[in-house]
């Protein structure tokens, strides 16, 4: 059955590959963004785009509205630890402002774009959802303190919730795919050494007690995501949050993503290496058994090769537009 669905965020990487994904199932979407660290162009055709802020959701959300897909977050966990008040303002109170439009319009129903920084450092891999929540910045605290108070409004309010919480996402969809700036992925980054834009990957530290020495992350293609939340909308239920983890179950390494790279790419990518990173886990691997068995999902593109493959040609295309 379709629906009309407010995408906060839409004109970001993950946010308007979710847009896309829900106008192909034959939903009404509306976007709202600033387009602080969105694009315009990302926003995708068939969208109706409200260019604002989340803080003033309540002007656009009315009982019209099926539900919310919110995205709208500052993402960047260095900019974070130096400017803290951006984020608890941005992220919380921007949320805050979000919950209460949609409780005043009788919109009963959000898929919120959580993350595995709400963990911090694990106490053990691969991490599951009743693993403890210790964020090490203040990203990762604002994206646990929206999903206390999304609990909170559940019990008290029957909103119908599900937080869906992932590592690294990479991979593009068609037109859309990821390019922040700055950028501080490591795919995009070392596809920015490909291109000739940077001149070496930096990989920092290289004695973490993993197969080759450096660290291990869990990459999930961004459309494989985006059918998560499609599933999401699904499956939430009155009076609930569910928290859901996702992720490919395993990890590939920083070397193992450069190696990726130069296969797919065919071109040479130099090294340097870095200290350590304050803060890195030697190894972040998701359990997406939750996912599995509430949502009924199932990654279909876990291949590194396929989402360095997608996301290559995206970067190539968005250089030829340039």
């Amino acid at each position: 059955m379709s629906g009309k669905y407010l995408v906060t965020g839409g004109a970001g990487y993950v946010g308007s590959v979710v847009a896309q994904h829900l106008l192909e199932a034959g939903h009404q979407v509306v976007v709202l963004d600033n387009l602080t660290t969105g694009f315009r162009e990302g926003v995708p055709a068939g969208a109706t785009f409200i260019e604002g802020d989340i803080r003033d959701a309540a002007k656009w959300l009315d009982a019209s509205f099926d539900g919310v897909l919110h995205f709208a977050a500052f993402s960047q966990v260095g900019e974070s630890v130096v400017k803290p008040e951006k984020y608890w303002d941005n992220n919380v109170v921007g949320s805050m402002a979000l919950l209460g439009a949609m409780r005043e319009a009788g919109v009963r129903r959000l898929v919120f774009s959580s993350t595995a920084a709400t963990y911090g450092e694990p106490e053990q891999v691969p991490i599951v959802e009743t693993a403890p929540t210790k964020p090490t910045n203040p990203y990762g605290a604002s994206k646990l303190a929206v999903d206390h108070m999304i609990t909170g409004e559940a019990a008290a309010h029957g909103l119908a919730a599900v937080s869906l919480r992932y590592f690294n996402v990479a991979g593009a969809y068609g037109a859309y795919g990821e390019r922040h700036d700055p950028e501080s992925h490591l795919v995009p980054l070392v596809l920015q050494v490909a291109q000739g834009k940077r001149d070496a990957i930096s990989v920092f530290g290289e004695d973490y007690p993993t197969p080759d020495g450096t660290c291990v992350r869990d990459y999930i293609h961004v459309a494989d995501l985006a059918e998560a939340h499609l599933l999401a909308v699904a499956a939430a239920t009155p009076g609930e949050h569910l928290i859901c983890n996702l992720g490919n179950g395993e990890g590939f390494s920083v070397r193992q993503v450069i190696e990726t790279v130069r296969q797919v790419t065919g071109h040479p990518i130099p090294e340097v290496l870095a200290p350590r990173r304050g803060g890195d886990p030697a190894t972040l691997v998701a359990s997406a058994a939750t996912a599995r068995e509430k949502l009924g999902w199932n990654p279909s593109r876990a291949d590194l090769a396929g989402i360095v493959a997608d996301a290559w040609e995206f970067t190539q295309n968005i250089s030829k537009e340039q």
